[in-house]
Parts: structure tokens; sequence; C-alpha cells
């Protein structure tokens, strides 16, 4: 039987009146791709809207990144300005030790020139200590030579005027040498005390002019001129290897002046002093010794 168009149109309006009918219609008359196309246009549609999205966001991440990059690349402009000015600056510095380098090197050379003048005055100056020493020393033998001239001088003078000198507390006196008791010594005496008492300066024999009692009174006399402990000590240690070997006597220092420790020495020591024609300590000295003997 043929299909008319009548038959279309009571179709159409029982699709109409019953919707449910065309998609069972539908599955008659289109194959199993024909339907399924509307749920792949649906897929494809939301992979299109994800893509899109994935594009947006890629294109954001792509400006932001490019933001970070310029303002990386600004930062690094930044940055290479500072480097040149910094480089202009280590520039700069870099001639300036260049000039203190030079003048270091000239100063070095100044020092250096200086150095070798300084060691040239050193041994300038070691050859004027030198010489100094020299003349010091020079000097002191000549003082002691001039000093050892003027005490034989001295004693010499005592020794020929002795009256004069120690008459004022002596009578009768007599200058001795000590060879003339060479006996009486020995006997006494050891070898080197008998050598040391020759040495003795200056030996006198007589009567005390203040004690008559006193038959004879001996005087060891040590002659300087200028009477040190020294001399003190030398008049009472000869004094006392005469009174060893029996002689009643008194030690004595003479001279023209006498040192500090000199004068404190005489006291402590007992020992009379003759300076300048004048007798000092002689009363305490001979009651001293002639009390000791």
């Amino acid at each position: 039987m043929a299909f008319e168009v009548e038959d279309y149109l009571a179709l159409l309006r029982l699709l109409e009146e019953h919707p449910e009918w065309r998609a069972e219609l539908r599955r008659l008359l289109l194959t199993d791709e024909l339907l399924a196309l509307p749920q792949i246009v649906r897929e494809l549609a939301e992979a299109q809207r994800r893509t899109e999205e994935q594009l947006r966001a890629l294109v954001e991440a792509q400006r932001r990144t490019e933001e970070r990059v310029g303002r990386v690349e600004e930062r690094v402009g930044r940055l290479e300005e500072r480097v040149e000015r910094v480089e202009e600056r280590v520039g700069r510095v870099e001639e300036r030790v260049g000039r203190v380098e030079e003048r270091v090197g000239r100063v070095e050379e100044r020092v250096g020139r200086v150095e070798v003048e300084l060691a040239a005055l050193a041994e300038a100056q070691r050859h004027t200590n030198e010489a100094l020493q020299a003349l010091a020393e020079s000097q002191r033998r000549l003082t002691d030579t001039v000093g050892d001239l003027k005490g034989r001088m001295l004693e010499q003078t005592y020794r020929d005027k002795a009256t004069a000198y120690f008459g004022a507390i002596l009578r009768r006196l007599q200058v001795v040498n000590p060879y003339e008791l060479e006996e009486a010594l020995r006997a006494h005496l050891s070898e080197e005390e008998f050598l040391d008492l020759l040495q003795l300066d200056l030996l006198i024999r007589g009567q005390p002019r203040q004690q008559p009692e006193i038959s004879e009174l001996w005087l060891a006399v040590e002659v300087s001129a200028v009477v040190d402990q020294g001399d003190v000590e030398r008049a009472r240690r000869r004094a006392t290897l005469l009174r060893r070997a029996g002689y009643r006597v008194i030690p004595m220092v003479a001279g023209e002046r006498l040192t500090q420790g000199a004068e404190e020495s005489t006291r402590e020591q007992q020992v009379a002093v003759l300076q300048d024609g004048r007798v000092f300590f002689w009363e305490e000295t001979l009651r001293a010794w002639i009390a000791g003997a």
C-alpha cells in the first residue's frame, strides 16, 4: 500500500501528540552512529570548552611570565647600570691606587736613601764613639798618670819636709825606710805581708809631743793627692802589720783633700788625717791605738 500525504500528516500529528514516539521513531530511522552524534557533539563542545579554558590559562600564564620576564629584565637593566657605576668607581679606585703605589714607590726610594744615610751616620757614630772611648781611656790614663805623679811629688814633699808637716805632733822625728826593719819584720810577717808593708808611702818615727810618757811612736802614712777609702784601708792594714811586728804605730793618711767616703772611713777605722798641713782625728786615733797596744 502506498504511503500518501495524508498518512504523513497523520503521522506528524501523532508524533506531536505522543513525543515519546519520536525517540522510538528516531531509533528506527537512524543508525547508532547518527544517534550517538549529539552526544559526540556535546563531548566535542565540552572538550573545545576545556581546550579554550586551557588556552586562556596558558595565555594568562604566558602573560604573567612575560610580565615577570619584563620585571626581571628591568631588574637586570638596573643591575647592569649599578655594575657599570661600580666598574666606574673601581676604575677610579684603581687609578687612585696606581697613584698611591707610585707615591709609595717614591717614599720607599726615599726611605732607602735615608736608611743608607742612617747606616753611614751610624758607622760614623760608631767611629766617633770608638774615638771618644779611646780619648776617654787616654784621658783616664793621663789623669791616672798625673794623679800618680802628683801623689809621688806630694809623697816626696812630705818626705823632704817631714818636720814641717809632722813636727806639730812628733818631736825628734825621723823618716825610716821599711827595709831597715827587714829582719824584725820578717820574723813576724809572711812574705806577702812583708812585701805589702814595703809599699807603705811613708814611715816616720818620733816621740808624741802631747804624750811625753810614750818614748817612741811610729806613723804608717799613706799619701795621695785625693785620699779615698782605699788609702784609708791600706794605712790601717799596714799599721796593723807593724803592730804585729812589735812597733807602737798609728795609721795616718795625708793629702790635699779627702773623698766623702774616705772621711767617713777615717772615723770608723780610727785613722788620723793630715790635710793641707793640718792634723785631724789625732787624739782619738792615738788613744784608740795606744789603748789597744
